[in-house]
């Protein structure tokens, strides 16, 4: 009766009778998370923040070698030595008066005695007297970047009309400033070389410990028949994930580094240790562009230790490979 009743049911009563069958998902080939993923986490994130840190002081110290550039390039010094019989403040007028003559000039600027006595005031002490000491006095001429007078010309006519005037136009400082600049760059990509070298080193020794982890898995997935790129795919996804998060942690350590810099300069404004910090590496800060170079310095460290994850897992398969289709090498292979 029952088998009677089954049959005159229809096929969408009997599925709704049959027990829901359950595909079990695939389990990675890889624990997602084990003892060597965590360690390499820690060597990415090591790498990542000294690569990122390493990128935002050179964008940093090129951006302050720029400015110190801009600042010197906007203006020259003529320099007037005290003589006796010296009227220097006639000696200053004449000599300001002598460059603003010359095109590419805008204006001049004559240090005064308290300007000029705080020049001098870190290293002689305050309280100075600058008749009584032979210093030389300074006129600030501001000129175009764009359309620079003739140094020589202006140089040689102050030193026939004013033979105690000097012009310095600070080339050598500029010329100092760009070496220095260009050097920085190349000791900060150098450096960049390095870490990207240690990391994909780390990267290739860490996959062929996974791989000798599950050698027997690999091993199992060739013998059914699957494919190299497969297998390599698994493990690319693999290391891509604990890539990414190391590459992210360094990445955003980092930049919490710039900005608690940041923040503890503009918080320590006016005290010796900010001055003579800003007075070496400019401001603590990086910029937009410098961010946007960390967050592109974090993906290409995660998609270099995916690449080299997947070239290190092909070339072990492709040995795993010759080994069994040569009798004459047993290293690896288990035995029966």
């Amino acid at each position: 009766m029952n088998e009677i009743n089954r049959q005159q049911l229809s096929p969408q009563q009997n599925r709704k009778q049959r027990p829901a069958m359950r595909i079990r998902p695939m389990a990675p080939i890889l624990p997602p998370s084990n003892i060597q993923g965590n360690a390499l986490i820690v060597v990415i994130a090591i790498m990542a923040f000294l690569a990122c840190l390493t990128l935002g002081a050179v964008s940093m110290i090129r951006a302050t070698a720029s400015s110190w550039q801009s600042q010197i390039s906007r203006e020259i010094t003529i320099q007037i030595k005290p003589e006796d019989g010296l009227d220097m403040t006639a000696a200053l007028n004449k000599a300001r008066n002598l460059a603003l003559t010359f095109v590419g000039t805008r204006e001049g600027t004559i240090l005064d005695d308290g300007a000029t006595a705080r020049l001098l005031e870190p290293w002689l002490g305050s309280g100075l007297d600058i008749n009584e000491l032979p210093v030389p006095r300074l006129v600030i001429v501001t000129i175009d970047e764009n359309n620079p007078p003739d140094f020589q010309a202006m140089r040689d006519l102050l030193k026939t009309e004013v033979p105690q005037a000097f012009l310095d136009d600070h080339r050598t400082w500029v010329d100092r400033l760009v070496s220095m600049a260009r050097t920085t760059v190349m000791i900060g990509i150098s450096v960049l070389g390095l870490v990207f070298i240690a990391m994909v080193l780390t990267v290739i020794f860490a996959t062929r410990g996974a791989l000798a982890g599950n050698r027997h898995i690999v091993e199992v997935l060739h013998f059914v028949g699957a494919e190299s790129k497969f297998v390599a795919h698994e493990f690319q996804k693999h290391f891509l994930k604990i890539s990414f998060k190391g590459a992210a942690a360094g990445g955003l350590l980092a930049t919490a580094v710039f900005l608690s810099a940041g923040f503890w300069q503009s918080r320590s404004i006016a005290t010796p240790q900010s001055d003579q910090a800003t007075a070496l590496f400019g401001t603590f800060s990086v910029g937009l562009t410098g961010y946007l170079g960390i967050f592109a310095t974090m993906i290409f460290i995660a998609l270099l230790t995916t690449l080299t994850a997947r070239v290190t897992v092909i070339r072990t398969i492709d040995d795993i490979d010759q080994m069994r289709s040569d009798a004459s090498r047993t290293d690896g292979i288990p035995p029966a």
